[in-house]
């Protein structure tokens, strides 16, 4: 019974601190759409723009995992659609398309913005 509740802490851990970091991904793609449609485009527009394409090369050779999702494999054998995060089932299991779509939509207004 111990052994199943450090696993189970180690898990609710992973799922806090992943819930944290998809929360600070979102708001840095959030940041990088009130940029270019705001054409309000800076030092810290770019960061966020560079930060989401390391988090892409991360996730890519992870065979679109995140290493969060993979660690947290290793503390239970329930691995439903979002065992690994506090998110609605939805965005759990849209999530990479939902905020892909917005950081290439705001990539594509700061480009536009640039060139005009």
């Amino acid at each position: 019974m111990e052994r199943y509740n450090n696993s189970k802490s180690k898990l609710n851990a992973i799922k806090i601190l992943h819930s944290i970091i998809w929360v600070f991904f979102v708001s840095i793609i959030f940041y990088i759409l009130y940029s270019g449609i705001l054409d309000k485009i800076n030092s810290y527009t770019w960061i966020s723009i560079i930060i989401i394409l390391i988090e892409g090369i991360i996730l890519f050779v992870n065979k679109w995992n995140c290493p969060l999702t993979i660690l947290g494999k290793k503390f239970t054998g329930d691995t439903h659609i979002g065992f690994d995060i506090y998110l609605p089932k939805f965005i759990a299991r849209n999530n990479k398309i939902i905020f892909t779509a917005l950081y290439l939509i705001g990539l594509v207004i700061i480009i536009y913005r640039i060139l005009i």
